[in-house]
């Protein structure tokens, strides 16, 4: 209270606009966004090696031998030692007495050892039918804060510690999936961009074809387009500090795919400019390469996003417990829903014309996850949402534990921090909420693959649900 006993006026009362314009610096140009960018740059590199080695390098950390027979491998720590013991072959680890510390290449090897020799009823490769594709997994919400990036890069993370061979696509000019990961991405040609544009280009180099039979004359190539036809996937695909993990990155120059696409379109009216990322996941042999496939996309339902969800057989949307979260995550279907019935529509109607069989989007699952729960404050609002989302929920809700905090400090994942930073029961509860998310696509992985060998027939349904199966995602069956 002031002298006179009265509390003081706001804050915004009684400004007085000559102070206030004192207190402005000179009008801003353009160049000092430039200014602040360069700033930011380098405040994002320092930050980013934080948890890189003294050379510059990030480097997975070594897993001891609790870790690996309770998280790992399913076999007991006094059986697993005697194994070793009988085998002085297999990887040994390092460290003194019984605190043996592995790579994961090391557990790679120690899985096909038990494999061969172990218990006959117990899984220690993980589960991919013989010539089934790898399966696509797009982690998409046009909100942004919602926990793409840190779910599909603990999902990728999750994925390679069950020794699946892991491809991360990048399709955020923002990069952030590219920092967790350590990629090095210095301009568009490190990015999937040429592999869009080689997409393009060998759909012009066909319709040229068409062009030249007819007497018409040729659509021109520019220098881009004359370029990307000699790339490969090799060119772009970068190995990662996971041994298992390998990355496409991303950096600012990728947005320059937003614009780009459409003009393609626009130059040939018969390029599905939807497939192009599909497409050379398929025409590259990534889809055989790898097992699976883990896409990020932009906060925005734009081309590099649509691309990703055309290429999806699983469509995993994060959404934190908040009433606008929810409410945005409802346009968001609902916005899938327009857009994609607006291709089959369009598409379908040349089909028709031309006796083709019509196209149809599909998804072998679509699931909506909760992300940076906190049960305390959460509980009730996160229930009206798995209400109205129904089956398109996820059951567990993945909560925000200190660690996934400090990881997200250290611009890396919770299973790259070592446990004996932390409380062995916070340890657990951190992974807990990564490792309880994974459990549930992992059973949508399997379940689509087994659905693809034993019923490969399923997806000619004539009226497909939320979750029509299949094990493509766009059918377009000539």
């Amino acid at each position: 209270m002031n002298s006179a006993g009265k509390t003081p006026p706001p804050p915004y009362f009684n400004i007085d606009p000559k102070a206030a314009a004192e207190k402005l610096s000179d009008p801003i140009t353009t160049t000092r966004f430039a200014k602040a960018a360069a700033f930011a740059a380098k405040g994002r590199d320092d930050l980013a090696k934080r948890g890189y080695m003294p050379d510059g390098q990030k480097r997975l950390r070594r897993f001891s031998t609790w870790e690996v027979c309770r998280y790992l491998i399913p076999v007991a720590p006094a059986h697993f030692r005697r194994v070793l013991k009988s085998n002085p072959d297999l990887p040994q680890g390092t460290g003194e007495s019984g605190s043996k510390w592995f790579s994961l290449d090391d557990v790679l090897r120690l899985r096909d050892h038990f494999a061969e020799e172990g218990v006959s009823t117990r899984e220690y490769r993980p589960y991919r039918p013989e010539n089934a594709a790898a399966k696509t997994v797009a982690v998409a919400n046009f909100k942004g804060g919602v926990g793409k990036t840190s779910t599909c890069a603990h999902l990728a993370m999750s994925a390679a510690l069950d020794g699946y061979k892991v491809l991360v696509i990048d399709l955020d000019s923002q990069g952030s999936m590219t920092s967790i990961m350590g990629g090095d991405v210095n301009d568009e040609w490190q990015t999937a961009f040429p592999l869009l544009a080689k997409h393009f280009a060998t759909h012009l180099q066909a319709e040229n074809q068409v062009r030249e039979a007819a007497g018409q004359p040729p659509l021109p190539f520019d220098e881009t387009l004359t370029e990307a036809l000699n790339f490969d996937a090799k060119q772009v695909i970068q190995s990662t500090h996971w041994p298992n993990i390998d990355l496409i990155g991303a950096q600012l120059n990728l947005y320059w795919a937003e614009f780009q696409v459409p003009v393609w379109r626009m130059q040939s009216r018969g390029w599905p400019l939807w497939d192009a990322l599909n497409g050379f996941l398929e025409s590259e042999g990534l889809l055989d390469e790898y097992d699976i496939i883990f896409l990020d996309t932009p906060p925005a339902l734009g081309y590099l996003t649509i691309n990703a969800l055309s290429a999806a057989d699983i469509l995993l949307v994060p959404l934190g417990a908040s009433f606008l979260e929810f409410d945005s995550t409802g346009r968001f279907f609902d916005m899938l829903y327009s857009t994609f019935a607006s291709i089959e529509e369009g598409e379908n109607a040349m089909r028709r014309r031309e006796g083709l069989d019509e196209v149809r989007f599909e998804w072998d699952a679509v699931r909506a996850l909760i992300t940076r729960f906190d049960a305390g404050q959460q509980a009730d609002l996160a229930n009206v949402i798995q209400a109205y989302f129904g089956d398109f929920m996820t059951t567990y809700r993945q909560d925000f534990t200190a660690m996934v905090g400090q990881a997200g400090e250290q611009v890396s994942g919770i299973y790259e921090a070592d446990y004996r930073e932390f409380n062995r029961d916070t340890y657990v509860r951190g992974r807990e909420a990564f490792d309880r998310t994974w459990a549930e696509v992992k059973e949508l992985i399997l379940g689509a693959w087994w659905r693809d060998v034993n019923m490969p027939d399923t997806h000619e349904a004539d009226t497909p649900g939320p979750d029509s199966p299949g094990p493509d995602k766009q059918r377009m069956e000539e």
